[in-house]
């Protein structure tokens, strides 16, 4: 009786694995399939949140498309749009662009802009106007602002945390060390208030990305340089005074945007198509990206040794070991005619970095005919800046975060804490240095001297690296160095990148360079690929695809600035080993 018992129990769920696979793979048919896309449609991309570069991997995301596409995915909507005779025009919504920087806005800005030139009208609706969703909307032919909104546009402000007297009072030491004045990562947890060095990188960060407002403003809403500053210092606007000062075309809510459009684009009727949906349409199929084989790697994340994780502060982990798996899968590949890297990253692991630049070597070495060019997103800074340098040819946008070339390292002694809370911690050990990182003591005097050796070791091969890529020397580098971080634009005047764009202008060079002619069409075979279907259910199965749903936890109760600041507090220690050397950008809200 109790054999039959188990053997119905084991039956049942079987039935319901069964059902379960049936469901996903049903729901996967409906939802994956090619949407029919009506004439005279007007596309609506609604954009907002963090612009990921990386689309998620959970199965909600790969059935459902994620809540927030991706920057390349925004982009190809608008390349298919301005080619598909079925769409007559486009509305933009931005919905909260949440990110704290501002370069990958500015790639979905130039491609609003390119668009434009197929002579379709393209409208910017605005439910409330913060300065990175205003910033995007000026690339539109009309921006529309809702009646009872704000357009909030007051300028750049930077806000740095400090953690120094709140380590003091836990009686923490924050035991780091730094090479380069403007390195400074270790700033948060060493000083508590800016020193000269940061703040004067702080305010020329702020400048050039306030001029970079500026210049969109100026020329989206056809007004001087010097009116739109003045306009700055006024702000934030009422709805009617925003149409005054002719920062806005008008108010308006989002069904009467429609009209607008529809009689702008002569396309009568409710025909429409969401972003989302329209994400599904192949490029091929209106004849784009059709040609010889460009490999696209993704570089996201964190910089750490081994597999590439997943934090649930700082999102997913980039392991050097994963990506130089890719690496090595598009360098076997003889049809790829061109390498691109997209990087995305503020570094992290200064051997985990090394390890990835001495397989991006190999990769241009081995093929002189198969050129390497980076393409940087919103953050290829330090340790993200040191992989780019096998590039023949590094393209950023004009606020893209770059340079940081410097390093920290050491420890936090937590041995104070533990005994605040009535514990102590005692050690043996064998070996002159073995107690070099424990947690109960500071660095003695023969170890700071072991600390800052090893610094200056990366820091010199650093310079070295950099001098080679950019044709300079090392002390010409140096006096760039330091540690200090700089806009894309101002990397560009001091020559550590070649041209400013985004991915579409490192496609254009990458063509040029691997004598691909320039009427081609190119196929993109991206790395990380796209999970299958497979994969996706096994993923489920095996429980991997909880890290998704922590991340959609995080990004719905937690804002970008509540995010930066957690991620501050906890420091570098949860993600790479004691006393590990980093070359990781510091710490910055750009708000």
């Amino acid at each position: 009786m109790a054999r039959r018992g188990v053997a119905i129990i084991f039956t049942l769920l079987g039935i319901a694995f069964l059902v379960s696979i049936a469901g996903f793979l049903a729901l996967y048919l409906l939802i994956d399939r090619t949407p029919s896309v009506p004439g005279n449609a007007i596309l609506t991309l609604r954009i907002g949140g963090q612009l990921p570069d990386v689309a998620p991997g959970d199965v909600v995301g790969y059935l459902r498309g994620s809540s927030a596409p991706t920057v390349r995915a925004i982009v190809d909507d608008l390349r298919k749009a301005k080619v598909d005779a079925r769409i007559k025009g486009a509305i933009l919504r931005p919905t909260g662009i949440d990110s704290p920087y501002w370069a990958k806005v500015e790639e979905i800005r130039d491609a609003v802009l390119d668009f434009r030139t197929s002579g379709k009208p393209i409208y910017a609706y605005l439910e409330y106007g913060t300065d990175r969703d205003y910033f995007l909307a000026t690339a539109a032919d009309k921006i529309f602002l809702m009646p009872s909104s704000t357009l909030d546009l007051t300028g750049v402000a930077t806000y740095e945390l400090f953690l120094r007297g709140a380590l003091d009072k836990l009686s923490v030491v924050p035991d780091l060390h730094h090479i380069g004045a403007y390195k400074t990562a270790s700033n948060t947890f060493t000083e508590k208030t800016y020193t000269a060095a940061h703040r004067e990188m702080d305010e020329a960060l702020n400048r050039d990305l306030y001029d970079r407002i500026v210049d969109a403003v100026a020329s989206g809403r056809k007004k001087s340089a010097d009116e739109v500053h003045r306009l700055i210092d006024e702000g934030p606007f009422l709805p009617d005074d925003a149409v005054a000062r002719g920062l806005v075309d008008g108010t308006a809510y989002d069904d009467q945007v429609n009209e607008k459009l529809r009689a702008a684009a002569g396309a009568p009727g409710e025909r429409a198509v969401e972003g989302d949906a329209y994400a599904r349409v192949n490029t091929t199929s209106l004849g784009l990206d059709r040609g010889p084989r460009i490999a696209v790697i993704y570089i996201s994340g964190e910089i750490a040794s081994g597999k590439s994780g997943y934090d649930p502060l700082n999102g997913p982990v980039l392991g050097s070991d994963t990506l130089i798996d890719y690496i090595r899968q598009a360098r076997k590949d003889s049809s790829t005619r061109a390498i691109i890297l997209r990087i995305d990253s503020p570094g992290g692991s200064a051997a985990a970095s090394d390890a990835i630049w001495r397989e991006l070597m190999l990769a241009r070495t081995e093929r002189a005919d198969r050129p390497v060019v980076v393409s940087m997103s919103d953050l290829a800074a330090s340790g993200g800046y040191y992989v780019a340098l096998p590039a023949q040819v590094i393209v950023a946008e004009p606020s893209t975060l770059t340079g940081s070339i410097g390093i920290f390292g050491g420890k936090f002694v937590t041995g104070g804490l533990y005994e605040k809370l009535g514990a102590h911690i005692e050690s043996t050990s064998i070996g002159r240095r073995a107690e070099m990182d424990s947690p109960a003591r500071p660095y003695n005097a023969d170890e700071t001297m072991k600390v800052q050796e090893e610094l200056d070791a990366f820091y010199k091969q650093f310079l070295a690296r950099v001098a080679e890529s950019r044709h300079s020397s090392p002390e010409q580098i140096d006096r760039i160095a330091q540690g200090r971080v700089w806009t894309g634009h101002q990397a560009k005047e001091i020559g550590l990148v070649d041209e400013l764009g985004g991915l579409d202008r490192a496609v254009y060079i990458a063509k040029e360079r691997a004598k691909i002619p320039a009427e081609s069409g190119v196929e993109l075979v991206v790395y990380p690929p796209r999970k299958g279907l497979y994969e996706i259910f096994s993923d489920q199965l095996s429980g991997t695809d909880d890290e998704a749903a922590i991340d959609r936890w995080v990004s719905r109760n937690l804002s970008s600035d509540d995010l930066q600041a957690l991620r501050a507090m906890r420091g570098p220690g949860a993600i790479f080993r004691r006393g590990e050397p980093l070359a990781l950008m510091p710490f910055t809200f750009l708000r």
